[in-house]
Parts: C-alpha cells; structure tokens; sequence
C-alpha cells in the first residue's frame, strides 16, 4: 500500500477482504489483519457503506451477525435471483420453520424439548436445519446430557439481525394461555 494516502489505502484494503469473506468479518478481525485501530476501522467501514449508499451502487456493506459483509441491494434481488436461481433455491417446510423458530426463542434447546414443545418428532428437520447451517450443536445438558442447539451466524445473517435480541417479540402471537398448553405436551 504505498503511494497511496492512509485512509483511501485503509478503504481499498477493507475492500478487498470483504470482497472474498463468505460470512461477516468482525470489526476485532479487521483491525487486526489490517492493524490499525477498531475506531477507526468501524469509522471506514461506515464511510464506505454510506458512500455505497449514496453512490447509489447495486451491493450494499451491511454489519450483520457480529461483522461486516457485501450484499446486493434488495431492488436488484429480481436479477440477481434470475442469475443465481436456476431451480437450486430451496424453500424451508413449514416443519423447518417451527423449528428453527423454537431453537431461536428456546436456545439452547435439546431435539426432545423441540418435540414437545412442537408436539411432533423434529429429529429429520434438525438434521436439516443442521446441514443448511442455520442451527448448530451447543454442548450438552448438564442434568440429562442430551445435545442442545443453538442457531448459528448465519442464521442471524439470513434473518438480517445483528444479535439475537433484536428478534422480534413473541408474546403477541401467542394464546393468553401458552404456558398452560406447553405443560399440557410434556
């Protein structure tokens, strides 16, 4: 990076990385990589975003999952989707999506606790949540030493959330007597 002033070296560099990254990359990681200061890290990246922005580009620089990631803008999802698609994307079944709604608001959650609280058995569709990447193991319950889950990075990235709290509450979609009917299952 020589001839080249600080900051634009500093923006150049961020972009090159984020260009090959396939997950978000923490600001921690970048700063080191690049070594320079976190600050002044996230100061780039959110310059770059909003030059992004403002440049009206198709890709987009978003902080997501605990790191920064290109994506494309969501006015060009029709094109890129045609481009991309070709029969490969898959939906998830409404089964999967229970699951992975139970493991997001439950986790860390065993397969059994899964079940009843789905009322079903959600062997087949955690192995499927496993294998897309969505969930993943968390270790082990200390009292019946079944294997817990727990929804994975790219769930949060996928979902376009940062952290897990900013899931949106569940208690205006459920009955008045949820917990009546949780206690009845088990």
């Amino acid at each position: 990076m020589t001839d080249v002033a600080p900051e634009a070296g500093l923006r150049a560099g961020l972009e090159a990385i984020l260009l090959v990254v396939d997950e978000p990359v923490a600001e921690r990681t970048l700063a080191q990589v690049l070594e320079r200061p976190v600050p002044e890290i996230a100061a780039a990246l959110r310059a770059l975003s909003a030059e992004y922005t403002a440049a009206g580009r198709g890709f987009d620089l978003r902080e997501v999952a605990g790191g920064w990631r290109f994506y494309t803008r969501a006015e060009h999802a029709p094109l890129v989707e045609r481009f991309v698609r070709d029969g490969q994307q898959a939906r998830l079944t409404q089964a999967a999506l229970e699951t992975l709604a139970v493991v997001a608001y439950r986790q860390p959650v065993s397969r059994a606790r899964v079940a009843a609280i789905r009322g079903v058995n959600s062997d087949g569709v955690m192995r499927t949540l496993v294998a897309r990447g969505l969930v993943e193991e968390a270790g082990t319950d200390s009292e019946s030493q079944a294997l817990l889950y727990r929804t994975t990075s790219y769930f949060l990235e996928r979902m376009g959330l940062r952290e897990l709290e900013e899931l949106p509450e569940l208690a205006p979609f459920l009955p008045d007597d949820v917990e009546n009917l949780e206690e009845q299952k088990q």
